[in-house]
């Protein structure tokens, strides 16, 4: 009897999509057709790849409101907000095609009378892309399209949680006219997925996920030199200096921290705000988060949507009462939000004050609409309080000052450093986390080394 995976939409709680695990002969079979089809195609030329890629991205688009309902069903994004995600699929893959002929061409290693030398990009093989469910789409294009520029073919497992974004990536592919078995996408379990890793008919593997995820990959990957590109978790801080545009600051930080409900890598997850405007910003911040509407995510007027699921809500609510009973100060009640309900994935934004790094809620991951704001009394104290952190994927200041930002900057251990932002990712930088956040890149011109090999060509051309 086949296996079912079925993913319940924490909109309503019912059964949104079913769908048939892969066998093991249909996972043989994908990888064979990938690693035959891989051969063909890395003999394709560049210009060629750009033009189906940029055919699949415009058949994407057209999709835009059928990926944005379902991405509003599959993990419960409003849907006033989940275009944005198509919006942000389609600018990181125009950029990444648009760089790849200049990237992926031949590095001349200058002159040397008598010989020839220089150093070509080549592509791995096969990209296994396991992708998650907060933003299915997001995660999944830094690695999918350009793994496909570099010549290579893909493998996408989605999330169980969002099984019809794998689907259409198949959908627009084929028809962009993508030769058969480039890219492929498989439904199958985290055991499945492991004996894929170790199959020496993978040559990559492009991860997003949780540290327990990534610690997994790397022991399905421990028998065999094959690379791993992890993006992993987040507890991402932002510092609020005495000279930063309050309101500005206000408006942008309650965004970056309970947007997508809080499910984001790079959400902010802790502030720490200056002695001199602390209060005021506090004042700002409650009174800003205090106009969010959380209720059905299809309703036009939410801006807070359920989470994924009901556990995801009640573990955030742990740690909100583990932190109060330790002294932290809850500034919302959550009976402010009708549809906030135990039990259920809908869970009101909560902002804590009187918090400290003794409380889970200001070092562990939350991934949630929750946020901790601590008063410091110098640039010194928020560097360290910063640092003080198992996670480093991205942080950021509200400051005037371009100067102390960067100086500021240099000593924060993170992989993006933002001045007066937060919670985005510009295509034309390195996307890459430092200690527990991961380890590889994506994006940028960076994001295609870990996709490719180099290999020398050293030529005499005069005996």
């Amino acid at each position: 009897m086949t296996d079912l995976q079925k993913t319940i939409s924490p909109v309503d709680g019912r059964v949104y999509v079913e769908r048939p695990l892969a066998t093991e002969a249909q996972i043989q079979r994908a990888m064979e057709g990938a690693r035959s089809a891989q051969a063909k195609w890395r003999q394709v030329p560049i210009a060629d790849r750009a033009a189906v890629v940029n055919r699949f991205i415009d058949a994407f688009v057209s999709r835009k409101q059928q990926i944005a309902e379902e991405i509003t069903w599959q993990m419960g994004r409003p849907l006033s907000q989940s275009p944005g995600e198509v919006r942000g699929f389609e600018e990181r893959a125009r950029h990444m095609v648009s760089i790849a002929a200049d990237v992926l061409s031949d590095i001349d290693a200058g002159p040397k009378d008598g010989f020839r030398r220089f150093i070509r990009r080549q592509p791995l093989g096969v990209v296994l892309v396991l992708a998650p469910w907060n933003y299915p789409y997001l995660t999944s294009v830094n690695s999918v399209v350009p793994a496909i520029m570099a010549g290579n073919a893909v493998i996408l497992k989605h999330s169980n949680q969002t099984p019809l974004c794998a689907e259409r990536y198949v959908e627009c592919f084929r028809e962009a006219g993508l030769p058969q078995g480039v890219f492929q996408h498989l439904h199958c379990s985290h055991e499945q997925s492991a004996r894929m890793i170790a199959s020496p008919m993978i040559d990559f593997v492009a991860f997003t996920g949780s540290v327990e995820g990534g610690h997994a990959v790397q022991r399905a990957a421990a028998g065999r030199f094959v690379g791993a590109g992890l993006e992993l978790g987040g507890k991402d801080p932002a510092y609020v200096r005495p000279d930063a545009n309050l309101a500005h600051a206000i408006e942008n930080l309650v965004d970056g921290a309970f947007f997508n409900s809080g499910q984001s890598c790079c959400a902010i997850e802790r502030i720490y705000a200056h002695e001199k405007i602390y209060d005021e910003f506090v004042g700002g911040f409650v009174k800003l988060s205090r106009t969010y509407r959380l209720g059905n995510p299809t309703d036009p007027d939410t801006n807070l949507g359920p989470m994924v699921r009901a556990r995801a809500a009640e573990f955030a609510r742990g740690q909100v009462k583990e932190a109060v009973a330790q002294g932290a100060k809850s500034l919302i009640d959550p009976t402010e939000f009708a549809a906030d309900k135990k039990g259920t994935p809908y869970m009101a934004l909560q902002v804590l004050v009187n918090v400290n790094h003794r409380m889970r809620l200001m070092t562990e991951e939350s991934f949630a609409p929750v946020i901790g704001i601590m008063k410091v009394g110098s640039d010194e104290e928020a560097i360290a309080l910063m640092n003080d952190s198992r996670y480093g994927l991205t942080a950021a200041i509200w400051t005037q000052d371009p100067e102390a930002a960067i100086s500021i900057g240099e000593r924060v251990e993170t992989g993006t450093w933002f001045m007066n932002r937060c919670d985005y990712l510009d295509p034309a930088l390195a996307w890459t986390g430092v200690k527990d956040s991961g380890r590889g890149c994506t994006l940028s011109r960076v994001g295609y080394e870990q996709l490719t090999r180099p290999k020398s060509y050293h030529l005499r051309i005069k005996t």
